[in-house]
């Protein structure tokens, strides 16, 4: 895909994107609104659209397992980066580095892959298996350390935080309706067409208002750039640019990928780091405004560098 061609294709990504913005400064619509319209998104509308797709989709086709082994394998390498350079700065603790390497590895899928996905491809398929990995994998290792140091009398003991990790990757929406599509999928049972076109008149608006709701989040809390500080340079450099990059010469060169799924994984690890990421640091108490700031920069420099991403891995 060309340049002009990819650009073409970014424009409705624009459109809701910076329609967000523009309503959000002007004040139009509150910059607070966008937590609803995000939650829509998260709770119901991907979780539609993910039902309804992976239902219908032809699984063995789906879950290229040289690609996903090979995007695990990049994935792995760059955690490990992350949390050495993160160790080698003087960080000791380990909810701090979780949360870095959650910063530089983990990708915005619901809010920003998907509806990416599905204008440059018109399906978001290929992202569910990454889905899954990073959400029952990557998310599971970060909640786990988060809860594991949880300072706090109310914390409670080693197992119960465990415990309380598993259960909070495995039950959310989205993954509940990768695992249910897959299952009624693999067992073929037969789920009503009314059902089915239902979810899809659901899932088809998940794109615009996520994008939408991002754009009034970022709206809302501005950009400050001159106060960019060399550690969210860092983050911001590793997940936009340093990642892409592992993730084309892990996938490429070691693990044989070629072809769309070689777009896709590159594509995909290009993405910018998720809004979970802000959810957690408060949620932890722990780098609430890097992870404000970094979510908010890398989701402005992934929408610029798309269209560079799109020509060089395609060509």
């Amino acid at each position: 895909m060309g340049g002009a061609a990819a650009l073409e294709k970014l424009i409705p990504v624009l459109l809701a994107f910076g329609a967000g913005v523009l309503l959000a400064r002007r004040k139009v619509v509150p910059a607070e609104a966008s937590k609803a319209f995000a939650d829509y998104a998260f709770l119901f509308a991907v979780p539609c659209y993910l039902f309804g797709n992976i239902y219908a989709a032809n699984l063995s086709a789906l879950f290229d397992w040289r690609a996903i082994g090979g995007y695990a394998a990049a994935a792995a390498l760059a955690v490990v980066a992350v949390a050495a350079v993160s160790a080698a700065a003087g960080l000791r603790d380990p909810r701090a580095v979780a949360l870095r390497v959650m910063a530089g590895v983990q990708v915005n899928t619901a809010y920003f892959a998907v509806p990416v996905f599905i204008t440059f491809f018109g399906t978001a398929a290929p992202i569910f298996p990454v889905l899954l990995f990073q959400v029952c994998v990557l998310s599971l290792v970060v909640i786990a350390i988060m809860e594991l140091g949880r300072p706090g009398p109310g914390a409670g003991g080693p197992a119960r935080r465990l415990g309380r990790a598993v259960s909070a990757s495995l039950v959310t929406p989205l993954v509940l309706a990768c695992n249910a599509g897959i299952l009624l999928n693999l067992l073929s049972v037969h789920v009503p067409r009314v059902v089915l076109d239902g979810a899809a008149f659901v899932g088809d608006s998940a794109s615009p208002v996520a994008l939408f709701a991002l754009g009034l989040h970022l709206g809302g809390m501005g950009l400050d750039v001159r106060g960019t500080t060399r550690e969210e340079l860092a983050l911001i450099g590793f997940k936009c640019l340093l990642f892409p990059l592992l993730a084309w010469a892990v996938c490429g060169g070691l693990f044989g990928v070629r072809g769309e799924w070689l777009t896709y994984l590159v594509l995909i690890a290009a993405m910018p780091t998720p809004q979970n990421l802000f959810i957690f640091a408060q949620r932890y108490d722990v780098g609430v405004d890097l992870s404000a700031a970094v979510v908010i920069k890398s989701s402005v420099i992934s929408l610029l560098l798309l269209p560079l991403w799109l020509q060089t891995v395609a060509s």
